[in-house]
């Protein structure tokens, strides 16, 4: 008897994570297709513009390092078609030979497209590493930097810009009075702190005015105007971070999705009408700030995909009501984590390579990773 087949369109992030869990039961043929050649996850924009040596060492593996993927099939390719009906997706690789992928399971987990460091365009390592190597030169080479946004990313990229090139001069600019207004008003309290040392010029009531049909997608040179009435802005490099996400459904058929493009999804993060059909992360309409993708809904995603091939009882996902988890990044003197509650808890510098990184994220949420 075949095993049943789960197919995770998306492997980022959340589709990852979801590939590592299901790998573990052999009763389950798990593959998983992704545009890049391996995990370049979308997280810690700061680090990854700042300093992205450092940034791949923790945010980009290639597939074959991650061991518990070692009975999962990945496909490179992009993903341009889905027959629900005929429980097919089409796939399109590097040489442009596009190919059936049938699946008694379908995991969406395509994530959404954020400004330029999360797009969902094939590339090959080359072109991966072109794209940090230029964001990079772009920020290194600029002596003001202007980042526009209230977000997390826009937060976090603008401390680490300020640590590693402490003689720039570094704007953050948002729309309301304070940022970080989906966390908790005590993390922003502790964050401006945090900014304001390391030399941040906050500019808040700073909304960008946009012409129409622009994508954010690239680090653009000022001035920069605003809609608030403040004068334009000059800068020499312009990171545009303003929330603006598109989810990557457009190969999708529209009757899967909400009126904004994302998969609808019940709480049991299995599409209406189409319980073989599930979703993850960013792409899935699971509350107002698509939480799936932070607060680990892979492992209750894994198993209830278990438990549908199996006749089981599925479980629901609750979503938080607040952000919560690492806002800035990995300081001099370590990393921060928010509470819900907006209290930071610190893991101290000398831990980040020695047990964080190592044992808690490569080896207790991974699975292992093997050295290169």
């Amino acid at each position: 008897m075949s095993r049943p087949k789960v197919v995770i369109a998306g492997l980022g992030d959340s589709g990852l994570l979801t590939a590592i869990h299901l790998a573990r039961h052999e009763e389950l043929d798990v593959v998983g297709v992704s545009a890049k050649p391996g995990l370049v996850s979308g997280q810690e924009l700061g680090m990854r513009l700042a300093d992205p040596d450092a940034w791949a060492r923790d945010h980009r593996y290639q597939f074959d390092r991650f061991t518990r993927l070692d009975r999962v099939r990945t496909v490179h390719g992009e993903l341009v078609d889905l027959d629900v009906a005929g429980r097919a997706l089409t796939v399109r690789g590097l040489d442009g030979h596009a190919s059936s992928e049938p699946y008694d399971v379908l995991v969406l987990a395509t994530g959404v497209a954020n400004g330029f460091w999360r797009q969902p365009r094939l590339q090959t390592d080359d072109e991966v590493d072109l794209d940090l190597a230029q964001s990079h030169g772009q920020v290194a080479e600029a002596g003001t930097v202007v980042i526009v946004g209230g977000g997390a990313a826009a937060v976090s990229t603008a401390l680490q810009v300020a640590i590693r090139w402490p003689g720039k001069q570094v704007l953050l600019c948002f729309p309301g009075d304070r940022a970080l207004p989906r966390h908790h008003f005590r993390t922003w309290d502790h964050v401006r702190r945090r900014l304001l040392a390391a030399g941040v010029d906050l500019r808040p009531g700073h909304r960008a005015a946009l012409p129409d049909g622009f994508a954010c997608d690239r680090i653009t040179t000022g001035p920069v105007e605003w809609s608030t009435g403040q004068d334009p802005t000059p800068a020499d490099a312009v990171v545009w971070a303003i929330g603006r996400v598109r989810p990557n459904t457009g190969w999708l058929p529209s009757y899967l999705l909400d009126e904004e493009g994302f998969v609808r999804v019940e709480p049991t993060l299995q599409v209406p009408g189409h319980p073989e059909v599930f979703a993850i992360g960013d792409v899935a309409a699971t509350d107002e700030l698509r939480s799936s993708a932070r607060n680990r809904a892979d492992k209750l995603l894994a198993a209830n995909i278990r438990a549908f091939v199996g006749d089981g009882d599925l479980k629901t996902f609750r979503a938080p009501r607040r952000r919560w988890g690492s806002v800035l990044g990995v300081e001099p003197d370590g990393l921060r984590v928010y509470a819900p509650s907006g209290r930071p808890f610190r893991f101290p510098a000398w831990t980040i390579r020695s047990i964080l990184q190592p044992l808690i994220v490569e080896r207790g949420i991974y699975g292992g990773i093997r050295r290169r």
